[in-house]
């Protein structure tokens, strides 16, 4: 899409009214028994845009939606965006505490979720000092514990509002990612940035309206809600789908005739390994991969197993979006590297001054164009820090990443600049996790950190401190951190090891050496390996 597109200002639902006009009876949703064309999805969206402006939900206010991937959280989303509204998309797995910080973070006005979920939060909905209303999709009794609390039926039935003007550069949506400071920060994007982002990832996957896209990741992640938007954008059909085992994947893509597939590296190590259905390997021509580094064991069983299936791996941030692809065609020949830069996206690898680095020079890369978020949501410390002005006037972000650029201009990634644990296609900080641990005053130093590992990229290690208490059994300390971590923390969060010692190594400044902690963890694993 060139860069001056009349689609530049296109608003983020019109990626369904669009495709709504053009081809209403095509199928664009299917979750579980349910399918719904375009006719069906576009007017839900409207109705219940209506409903949450007959709320009082004002241009500008924020619509948390915390729920599995469904149907209601799909139109959720774009009812929130065609109602002037920000949508808040909070990741199902995360337990109570978690919600309330986004919740607070963000001053959310209305909580879309179930009734079950509204359960789990329980006091943590009346805690908070912005919400006024709680949608429950489903159709129980309204608990009497939830103040404010309505159906979603509700909304949907709530009638015509007045028209509403909304600008492509007005903010609909805040991602929220892990940050150094130990707790999530608020991505704040424009629509322009999301309806510029599908129509560049559209166009060099090369999706089509035949594609039938299968929705496995989080819409929580720029990765999984970019599964809707792109589909959406050229009137495909997307296929909402949660799996408990990686068989139960291939059974969905067989089932559904999925012709494109996302996942992260995780997902893909298990299930490289499994026997592709003939029919799978027959319709399925594209796969995506991001959220990490693909192992090149994995990469090699997936071409092995989808011979003629197409195999893009791709690199970016939730600041961004997306910023590099490398094309299938490039695979065998550069597989480790991240590719080049995307459609309508100004990446570059520059030097600490900001001057340019040369080929194959280690530098920062930034990435400067309309796809770069507006910020971070009520954060101006670290909005100025991540997101400056180059020296042509452009807006970049700084990912925070090392990189170099090889004279083709194929990109390939050094490290990183902080802490942050890439495990599972999750960033996670080691502060958040460590929080947890601390307030239980069982160690008086705790410090976490990631360690290789060949499924989830990174794991999360754990090393507790213990002074004078170091004479505590290690077994029973190890297992007392980690049920308090499984109470806490999602899933993904819980550390894999724990070592428990007296004292944590310091640099010379007293700070934790965690570099350090990486390499005696390396060492043990090594020496334990028969």
């Amino acid at each position: 899409m060139p860069i001056d597109s009349p689609l530049m200002n296109d608003l983020f639902h019109q990626l369904v009214t669009r495709p709504a006009h053009q081809r209403p009876n095509a199928t664009a949703l299917v979750h579980r028994t349910l399918s719904m064309t375009y006719a069906q999805l576009a007017r839900d969206i409207q109705s219940v845009a209506d409903g949450l402006r007959a709320l009082g939900l004002r241009p500008g206010e924020r619509v948390a939606i915390y729920l599995p991937k469904q149907s209601e959280a799909v139109v959720a989303l774009f009812a929130t965006a065609a109602a002037g509204g920000i949508f808040v998309p909070v990741n199902p797995q995360l337990k109570p505490e978690q919600v309330q910080h986004i919740l607070n973070d963000a001053s959310v006005s209305v909580l879309v979720t179930s009734s079950d979920r509204a359960h789990l939060l329980g006091e943590v909905i009346n805690r908070s000092d912005t919400l006024r209303h709680v949608v429950l999709v489903d159709d129980t009794p309204l608990p009497a514990a939830v103040t404010h609390a309505c159906h979603w039926s509700s909304l949907l039935s709530a009638g015509p509002q007045p028209p509403l003007t909304i600008k492509p550069d007005n903010s609909v949506a805040i991602l929220y990612t892990s940050g150094s400071t130990g707790k999530p920060k608020g991505v704040e994007l424009s629509h322009r940035n999301l309806v510029v982002g599908a129509h560049s990832v559209a166009e060099y996957l090369q999706l089509t309206a035949q594609d039938r896209v299968l929705a496995l990741l989080p819409l929580s992640f720029d990765y999984g809600l970019s599964q809707l938007s792109t589909a959406f954008l050229v009137g495909g059909c997307a296929v909402l789908f949660d799996y408990l085992l990686p068989r139960d994947v291939l059974r969905e893509l067989e089932t559904r005739n999925i012709t494109v597939f996302a996942a992260v590296p995780t997902l893909w190590v298990q299930l490289a390994s499994l026997p592709w259905p003939d029919t799978v390997r027959e319709r399925l021509r594209l796969i995506t991969s991001s959220g990490g580094v693909m192992p090149p064991a994995t990469l090699n069983g997936l071409r092995t197993a989808l011979p003629d299936t197409q195999i893009c791996l791709m690199y970016g941030l939730t600041e961004a979006f997306r910023s590099t692809f490398l094309p299938p065609e490039e695979l065998a020949n550069r597989p480790s590297s991240m590719g080049r830069a995307i459609p309508n996206a100004e990446v570059m690898v520059l030097r600490p001054d900001g001057s340019p680095c040369t080929a194959n020079e280690p530098g920062e890369l930034v990435h400067a164009g309309p796809l770069v978020a507006r910020g971070y949501w009520k954060n101006p410390e670290h909005s100025a820090h991540r997101f400056r002005k180059l020296p042509s006037g452009q807006h970049a972000v700084w990912s925070g990443d090392t990189v170099r650029r090889d004279e083709a201009g194929f990109f390939y990634f050094v490290g990183r600049e902080d802490d942050m644990i890439k495990t599972s296609g999750y960033r996670v900080s080691p502060t958040e996790i460590e929080a947890v641990i601390t307030e239980t005053g069982c160690a008086v130093e705790v410090a976490v950190f990631g360690v290789p590992d060949p499924v989830l990229g990174q794991a999360i290690a754990v090393a507790l401190g213990m002074g004078q208490q170091a004479d505590c059994q290690d077994g029973q300390q190890t297992q007392w951190v980690l049920d308090i971590c499984r109470q806490r923390l999602p899933t993904y969060m819980v550390p894999r090891h724990v070592t428990v010692t007296s004292q944590l190594p310091k640099t010379p400044n007293s700070k934790i050496d965690r570099p350090r902690l990486v390499q005696e963890f390396m060492a043990h694993a090594s020496s334990a390996t028969p």
